[in-house]
Formats: structure tokens, sequence, C-alpha cells
């Protein structure tokens, strides 16, 4: 039977942790809807029953709620890298890191994937860091459907001249379609759903006239667009290093960020007055996050 403290927990993303009697952490784990998965430790591991002895182990749980799968993927990562528990049997996640490329420059245009990001610079910009290469690559080509900067560019050849002019695109378009992608990429909310809402119709389009293969294609396009312009703070492109508290119900969580990776949570013990301090210290943007975590942490704490 699974622990009172699963109850508690919400059905959102996130990162779940687990500890001994004696404090000890003994797993970190992702979560595409917290409740349901750390419920399934205690009904039915399945192909994880190599992990029955250490959820027989398990006094406590901790969870932090994430904003996206995408952003708790990041932070199992992080958490992960910085230390393995000893259930744990890989230091992070398998994806690949990305980045999008921006070039709107006359003679490359275009939106690629890249493994590495440099210093942006005049009309290039490069957006992320995203999980998973195949999953930016479709994201890349779904945008590239609707906003096809590639064929907005100088000295285009025969075929993608006659390309061009079928998707009614010129050099004259190149900065606004540019602009358009910045605003996807940059998460704007009126820009994304537009861009999901022209893939939607192109989906339902290929599925009316019979071309599933199509339909299917854009279907992960659009996936993979969710993914990258989900709501992700936990690892950035800004190296700064800085420390998030919250706190709520007499617990104190601290999350500290080092080179834009959030790679360190912890909770404990405290009175309201004594975190008065490093509540006022805490970067203004980050207290939705820090408060909606404290809140959760003090949910999870066993009365004492």
């Amino acid at each position: 039977m699974p622990p009172a403290a699963v109850s508690r927990l919400p059905a959102c993303p996130g990162v779940y942790r687990f500890r001994d009697a004696r404090g000890r952490v003994l797993y970190i784990g992702r979560a595409t809807a917290l409740r349901s998965r750390v419920a399934s430790y205690w009904s039915d591991l399945r192909d994880r029953e190599h992990l029955a002895p250490m959820v027989a182990a398990v006094a406590r749980i901790e969870a932090v709620a994430c904003a996206s799968v995408h952003e708790a993927s990041w932070l199992e990562r992080n958490l992960l890298e910085a230390r393995l528990p000893p259930w744990n049997r890989t230091a992070g996640g398998q994806e690949s890191v990305v980045y999008l490329r921006l070039d709107a420059r006359p003679g490359s245009p275009g939106l690629r994937v890249s493994y590495q990001s440099q210093p942006a610079g005049g009309q290039v910009r490069y957006f992320g860091p995203y999980l998973g290469g195949l999953r930016a690559r479709q994201a890349a080509a779904g945008l590239g459907r609707i906003a096809p900067l590639a064929y907005a560019g100088a000295g285009l050849s025969g075929t993608h001249r006659d390309l061009a002019r079928t998707r009614g695109v010129t050099g004259g378009d190149r900065d606004r379609i540019a602009r358009r992608l910045t605003a996807v990429l940059e998460r704007e909310p009126g820009a994304v759903a537009d861009a999901r809402g022209e893939l939607v119709a192109l989906r339902e389009r290929a599925a009316r006239e019979l071309s599933f293969e199509l339909a299917g294609r854009i279907q992960a396009e659009l996936e993979a667009l969710d993914w990258i312009t989900g709501p992700q703070r936990v690892t950035s492109m800004d190296p700064g290093d800085l420390e998030v508290h919250g706190w709520a119900g007499g617990v104190l969580v601290r999350f500290a960020v080092t080179g834009g990776r959030l790679c360190q949570w912890s909770q404990r013990a405290c009175g309201q007055a004594q975190a008065a301090s490093r509540l006022a210290a805490s970067p203004p943007g980050w207290a939705a996050f820090a408060s909606r975590n404290a809140e959760l942490a003090a949910a999870l704490t066993p009365p004492r």
C-alpha cells in the first residue's frame, strides 16, 4: 500500500525523490504525472522488480512540481549528474543536449539543429538548450512547414527557387518569417498558439486526404513543438549562479543554480522569521516556482 503522502502529490509533471528512515536519498525519478507515477511503485513494478527492496526501504517522499515534462526531464538530469543515488543506474538522461540555430542572413537562412551554441551575433541566434536531437529536428521541420525561412534566401538554386515560388515565399519575406520563428522560440503564447493551430490544420487536412503517414509526421512535429516551447527554466544558456528559497508550513526549500543549471535541491524545517532573509534575497522571477514547491514540501512532510 502506498504511503499516505502519495495522495498529496499533484498530477502535474515533476521530479520525485525517495529517502530511507535515516534520511539518505535512495532514488530520483521524473514523471509526467507525479501522483500516478509514484503510486505505481506500490502497485505493479512490472519491469522494475529489481526496485522492490528499495521500495520497502522508502520512509519519505519529496517532490518538485515542474511546469512541463521537458522541465522535469532537465531537472532530473541535473540532479543525477550532480549526485547519483544508490538505486539510480545512470547519471542523467540519455537524450542529447541540442540547440536550435536561427540564421536570418540572406545567404543562408534557416532553422537548424546544433550540438553547441556560439555567441549570437547579427542575424544568427541560438535557442535552447533542449533535450533530444530527434525532437528538436521534428520541431524545426514542423516550423519549416508554416514558416519556410530557408526558401527566403538569396541565390536559390533552380529546384529551391521553384519550391519557394510554390510556397509563395520571396526574399522580401525573410525578416518577417525570422521574427515569427523568434517569437515561437521565445515562447510567446500567441505565436506558439498560432503555430500549433496551423500545424493542426495541416494534420487534419492530411488525414481527410487519407495521407495518414504525413498526418503522423505532423502529429510528431506538434508534440516536438510542445516539448521545445513548454515552460522550462531549470536549465538555460545564462551561465549565472543563484540561490532560490521558498517557505511554507514550517518548511524551507532551497534550490541552487550553478552555471545556468538547477542542480541542488534541499529542504528542512525552519521558522518563518528565520526564513525571511533568504526569501528576501531570492530572485523575484523565481518566487512562484519556489512558493509552489515549498507548499508541496510542507504537504509531503510527515507530522512531528
